[in-house]
């Protein structure tokens, strides 16, 4: 639907390329606890070609999928050019991992387990990748924004506090202002010198009266004009190899609304050169 919606000509994408979507099935499969572990990887292992291709030929990729776990695909491309930090752009730490949950009392959902997977966390079903040493990112060089659960008293996966990444709630990113949080980006992305980048946006950053097309959303966040002044020098920043945006749910936008909001935040980042759209 974002395609639809005029994603591509916003960013002025020099192609798009589709890839095919694996059927969905809640069952348990025989030698993993990921539900739909298996088709999940097969989906990135293409999606990290066509991450890889693009970023060798010096395309920006602009990555648009359903859930999360395109990020894995995405980092495992873009890793070909070397390694990367990752700017984690979310409503939720995405922190589940059999640390903190009994996988054999039920399945996971790679969903909400992605950050988790790409510093090495979890099954090497979905942390090992083929010619890339574990993990996909270093704790260190991973910056967390917009979380908004890690607060609660009943915070499902507090041990996300006790890593070395850098984190900054939606509670201090609205606090400090954009500025603040760009430079406090920065701060870290600079402490590994010629070091590219990854950003990956879940749209459930947003608020839910922004944003309630989503499988999870919330309040409070970052008003979407000052996402923008905060993503707008990191995708201009020639480190920046690319960015995954996620959890948009057309489902829940029959009228196109939320689509429209999704491209009209995004038209606004300044890409460095006409991206290659991958989705």
């Amino acid at each position: 639907m974002l395609v639809a919606a005029g994603l591509l000509q916003a960013v002025n994408a020099s192609s798009f390329v589709e890839l095919s979507r694996p059927a969905y099935s809640a069952e348990a499969l025989e030698g993993t606890r990921l539900r739909n572990g298996y088709a999940i990887r097969l989906f990135n292992l293409e999606l990290a070609s066509r991450v890889r291709e693009a970023v060798g030929q010096g395309d920006f990729a602009l990555v648009l999928g359903g859930d999360c776990s395109i990020l894995l695909g995405a980092l495992a491309g873009a890793r070909a050019a070397g390694s990367l930090s990752l700017v984690h752009i979310d409503g939720h730490s995405d922190f589940r991992h059999p640390g903190n949950y009994d996988p054999e009392q039920s399945l996971g959902a790679v969903a909400g387990m992605d950050l988790a997977l790409a510093t090495g966390r979890g099954e090497p079903l979905l942390t090992q990748w083929p010619d890339i040493s574990a993990p996909l990112v270093q704790d260190a060089h991973v910056i967390q924004l917009g979380k908004r659960e890690n607060r609660d008293a009943d915070f499902a996966w507090p041990d996300v506090n006790s890593t070395s990444t850098t984190p900054i709630d939606v509670f201090e990113a609205i606090s400090i202002g954009p500025n603040e949080v760009v430079k406090r980006v920065l701060e870290t992305l600079d402490q590994v010198r010629g070091q590219g980048f990854w950003v990956h946006l879940d749209v459930d950053v947003l608020d839910q009266y922004v944003m309630p097309a989503v499988d999870c959303p919330g309040s409070p966040s970052i008003p979407p004009d000052e996402l923008v002044c905060v993503m707008s020098p990191l995708i201009a920043d020639p480190r920046c190899r690319g960015m995954t945006v996620s959890v948009f749910d057309p489902d829940l936008d029959l009228e196109g609304t939320f689509a429209a909001k999704i491209v009209e935040i995004i038209g606004q980042l300044p890409f460095p050169n006409r991206p290659l759209s991958i989705g």
